[in-house]
């Protein structure tokens, strides 16, 4: 019997909130257990929580939303959910993820190794420890059946730049805006309200924005070049390029992590896109914690017509049927994919 293909998304902050509370706990796989434990061992020589012991704290956003925490925290949820994919059904084609999950989509594809891929997540999510650098909203850019609204892209492209802000993340039917504060408070009075948007993200800085040029300066002291290895899985990128084993020259890889990556606009829509299009996955799947980018990838499907996916009524069909699209954070999903 042949594998079906599938194409593993890895989250960002924000995807463990107070919903997520207890899940790295809930879901721990005991054959895998170690490597959890690993980077337990490794926050707890640095004297900070680990993920486990974040996990089972009850949750404050003053805790989990920080960057020092919340990264590590997200990256041992992704980790593990990966490790219990049952790989003798499903072969992976590829591995992208969005904003922070590209860091942790280097790992699970075996660019980084265990010990430099916490480095890289750890050392990334704590730069802005002592100061977050400006910060982050989120405003919806489509009808209510998931269809691209052209006429409020299009206006809300424009007051970004009038507001001296930049377009942070392209996420599907949304827009991330990065800026400094007096440019989000300019936006939040001139966006028209939509439901709880604009809406600004906890403990978020300006993540690839130009803001943070003095971020990746500093990153690529730290982060030595040498940790960077070929990929063992296919990468897509922020941008929707592919690196492979093949092809893939890591000097490259380590200059845009840590350089174009920090500083310029991700473009998620783009790097789903290039997964479904050039790679035909029987399914997506997607990475706990929580599952904010469920509708997100349903509306680029929506955008792409892919699979005949045309609106948000279809697609919600679908995933009832024969779901394309696996949050391994629902239950009745999880077990699909996992061991």
């Amino acid at each position: 019997m042949s594998k079906e293909k599938i194409v593993v998304i890895c989250p960002g902050r924000g995807s463990y909130s107070r919903d997520s509370s207890g899940y790295l706990n809930m879901h721990l796989s005991r054959d895998f257990k170690s490597f959890i434990d690993q980077i337990e061992g490794y926050r707890n020589k640095e004297n900070l929580l680990g993920p486990l012991e974040l996990d089972s704290t009850p949750f404050k956003s003053s805790l989990h939303m920080k960057g020092e925490n919340a990264s590590t925290l997200i990256y041992a949820c992704s980790l593990n959910d990966f490790l219990t994919i049952n790989q003798k059904k499903y072969e992976i084609v590829g591995i992208t993820g969005n904003s922070m999950g590209w860091y942790s989509a280097l790992a699970l594809g075996g660019s980084l190794q265990d010990r430099d891929a916490y480095e890289l997540i750890n050392t990334m999510g704590s730069m802005m420890k002592n100061k977050i650098i400006g910060g982050q909203l989120i405003y919806p850019i489509v009808d209510n059946e998931w269809h691209i609204d052209k006429k409020i892209k299009n206006q809300t492209l424009q007051k970004i730049k009038n507001a001296d802000a930049y377009v942070s993340i392209f996420l599907g039917g949304y827009i991330v805006i990065g800026g400094e504060q007096k440019a989000l408070d300019k936006l939040k009075k001139e966006l028209p309200p939509i439901d709880d948007y604009p809406f600004q993200i906890p403990y978020h800085g300006a993540f690839h924005t130009p803001l943070l040029n003095s971020i990746s300066k500093d990153s690529f002291l730290k982060i030595p070049k040498s940790h960077f290895k070929k990929p063992s899985f296919p990468l897509i990128d922020g941008r929707g390029k592919i690196w492979t084993e093949f092809s893939a020259n890591t000097n490259e890889l380590y200059d845009y992590t840590l350089g174009i990556q920090v500083t310029s606009s991700y473009d998620f829509t783009r790097s789903i896109t290039v997964a479904i299009k050039e790679f035909c996955p029987d399914k997506l799947v997607v990475l706990g914690p929580g599952n904010t980018l469920g509708g997100v990838v349903g509306q680029i499907l929506i955008q792409n017509s892919w699979n005949n996916i045309t609106s948000k009524h279809v697609f919600q069909m679908s995933q009832e049927k024969d779901p394309f699209l696996i949050s391994m954070s629902l239950a009745g999903q999880r077990e699909i994919v996992s061991d």
